[in-house]
């Protein structure tokens, strides 16, 4: 939907966001606060909303950012949310931020990736995690789930590869829904034809007694564990901020801490 959405009517592609959100009209025109009618005659084609209105219903149906665009396009406006590089002059606070989070968090490893997953900036903590993983899936433009996932990446090294990649892959899942991301569903579609991984997890591998999912990974005789969590800029106008994602691991046990300190002194 993301790559064909301004080629479809503004009606259409509200009825698809509609429909996505299990909205009904009546639903949407209660959270908007506009009238069933008016949302019926806009969806049909017989009004044309102004820009006010296409914003509101878009933040009621939560649209992401780059979807909006394409939603005031598709009516014939132009786009209010600016898509800056993140190596423009304007986002140097942004990568400054960045940056401090990443070597603040060290000796722990952190990355940031994009909608898509492709890694844009690491920490050097995190060759901890990446070690053994071929150099191809490295290379510009890494993608962090084709990096965790792929036979050649840190698969091999995943001790609860099952459980690790239905979380992984529930994830893009989700966000394939949430965005309509044809290349979010073909990312999708590829990690889950590599082997070892599953779309749940087998019932044996969900301990009644876990509170997360942790990633388990082999070093050699000793096992490294992981927790992590995921920060996004909530407050973000602007298309690829808001699409930026920071994960932080964490040691989920003593030895796991101690093996990331002494990687620090050996550095």
């Amino acid at each position: 939907m993301a790559a064909t959405s301004v080629q479809l009517g503004f009606g259409e592609l509200l009825r698809d966001w509609r429909r996505r959100r299990s909205v009904s009209q009546l639903e949407l025109s209660l959270e908007a606060e506009i009238s069933t009618r008016h949302i019926s005659f806009v969806e049909t084609g017989r009004s044309r909303p102004s820009r006010e209105i296409i914003v509101r219903l878009a933040e009621s149906l939560d649209v992401p950012l780059r979807e909006r665009n394409a939603l005031l396009l598709a009516a014939g406006y132009a786009p209010i949310y600016g898509e800056r590089p993140l190596q423009s002059p304007e986002m140097e606070p942004v990568r400054g931020a960045l940056e401090r989070f990443l070597r603040a968090h060290e000796p722990y490893p952190a990355l940031v990736v994009d909608r898509h997953h492709n890694l844009l900036s690491a920490n050097d903590a995190l060759a901890t995690v990446t070690a053994g993983c071929a150099a191809h899936l490295l290379e510009p433009p890494a993608n962090a789930i084709r990096i965790a996932l792929h036979p050649e990446g840190m698969a091999p090294r995943t001790l609860n590869l099952g459980e690790w990649s239905a979380h992984l892959l529930a994830r893009v899942r989700r966000e394939a829904a949430l965005t309509g991301d044809r290349e979010l569903e073909a990312l999708y579609a590829e990690a889950r034809s590599y082997p070892g991984v599953r779309e749940a997890p087998e019932p044996a591998e969900s301990a009644a007694g876990e509170i997360v999912v942790p990633l388990l990974l082999r070093e050699g005789e000793q096992t490294l564990s992981f927790i992590s969590t995921i920060a996004t800029f909530g407050t973000a106008v602007d298309v690829t901020l808001s699409e930026l994602a920071i994960e932080a691991f964490y040691p989920a046990d003593a030895r796991t801490a101690m093996r990331l300190l002494q990687a620090v002194g050996a550095s």
